[in-house]
């Protein structure tokens, strides 16, 4: 249970942040506004897909840019209760993919029993990594065997291909640690040629930047990760850091909060728009609440009221009339190629 400390600090923290959104900078307009401008006057989902599960915040790690502000203070855990009306909900619906994320999921006890839960029910399982939560102790270690034998596609975090720009954004010894787990992935067969066992690796940008192209940073990857330690892997999602939490505050300690903004509204594409994530996806807070994003879970933006806004209440025809929920920091999905938690959304 969240105690009501922890409660009023999440709340008033989402408050914060979203009043920064708010404030108006000269000649940049309202996200809904500049949709308005190309005559989209409302984001509506299509078919739900993917189920982005939420099991916790708390992390064996702090890092500079994330975006769900975990760690290893954090005592948010979903419970079993929550994930079995997630079960009871992925059942009654055309979902094909649960994405289950953190924090670092796997610190979650109940964690492999809800991979085993979603494995019976024939969907495809999702595990977002931060590495070196495999690395930890014996327990974790016999993580990879056990993503293997529930054919889990695994996405993890590796900002950097260099261990300095890694461990700068992440903590010292985070680039071995990383370096150690993929390669305990790739010996029972993950990313590796021929193999249906997928591994995804995750980057995003050490500053105010936009990302680089994604087909170009990934042969960049692959080259140096194969030729210095022998790793394989097969795909590279670039993401774009969003104005929220770490992030955000980062951006203002700078000074380079409106430069940033200012920065994804000019490289706005309105051919993102219909590969946005809240599209086909629903989010599903550590607690059981319902968002439309994972961005907006952490900005305490619930579904559109009428619709359903926790997973006990599942009811997939109201939330397919819903209207998402958006604000200023969608820009971050469609600057430049887009952004989703698949990478770029514009190829």
């Amino acid at each position: 249970m969240k105690s009501l400390k922890a409660a009023q600090h999440e709340l008033s923290d989402a408050g914060r942040q979203l009043q920064i959104l708010g404030q108006s900078i000269e000649g940049l307009p309202q996200f809904e506004d500049r949709l308005s401008q190309i005559g989209v006057e409302l984001l509506s989902p299509v078919e739900t897909e993917i189920l982005q599960v939420n099991v916790g915040k708390m992390c064996n790690q702090t890092c500079e840019h994330c975006h769900v502000d975990a760690g290893p203070d954090r005592q948010e855990i979903m419970t079993r209760e929550t994930m079995k009306y997630c079960l009871e909900a992925i059942e009654n619906s055309s979902v094909h993919t649960v994405d289950i994320t953190g924090g670092a999921p796997e610190m979650n006890p109940d964690f492999r029993w809800f991979v085993e839960e979603v494995s019976k029910l024939g969907r495809q399982v999702m595990v977002r990594s931060n590495l070196t939560i495999l690395t930890v102790n014996k327990t974790y270690r016999m993580l990879p065997e056990f993503f293997a034998r529930h054919r889990a596609t695994i996405v993890s975090s590796l900002p950097c291909y260099t261990a300095e720009n890694t461990d700068s954004q992440r903590g010292e010894g985070v680039f071995d640690r990383s370096i150690e787990a993929l390669q305990m992935l790739n010996a029972v067969g993950y990313g590796r040629p021929g193999s249906s066992l997928q591994l995804h690796l995750v980057y995003n940008p050490l500053g105010a930047v936009l990302p680089p192209p994604q087909e170009q940073l990934k042969s960049d990857y692959q080259r140096v990760l194969k030729e210095e330690f022998g790793i394989a892997f097969n795909d590279l999602y670039c993401i774009t850091n969003m104005p929220i939490s770490r992030f955000l505050d980062y951006l203002k300690s700078q000074g380079k909060y409106q430069e940033y903004m200012e920065t994804l509204v000019h490289a706005f594409n309105p051919a993102a728009i219909s590969g946005l994530m809240c599209r086909n996806m629903l989010s599903v807070g550590w607690e059981g609440s319902l968002y439309d994003c994972d961005f907006n879970q952490m900005l305490e933006l619930k579904v559109e009221a009428g619709a359903s806004r926790h997973i006990r209440d599942f009811d997939l025809k109201e939330l397919a009339r819903r209207r998402i929920v958006l604000n200023q920091h969608c820009y971050g999905c469609t600057a430049g190629a887009g952004s989703s938690c698949g990478g770029e959304i514009v190829g």
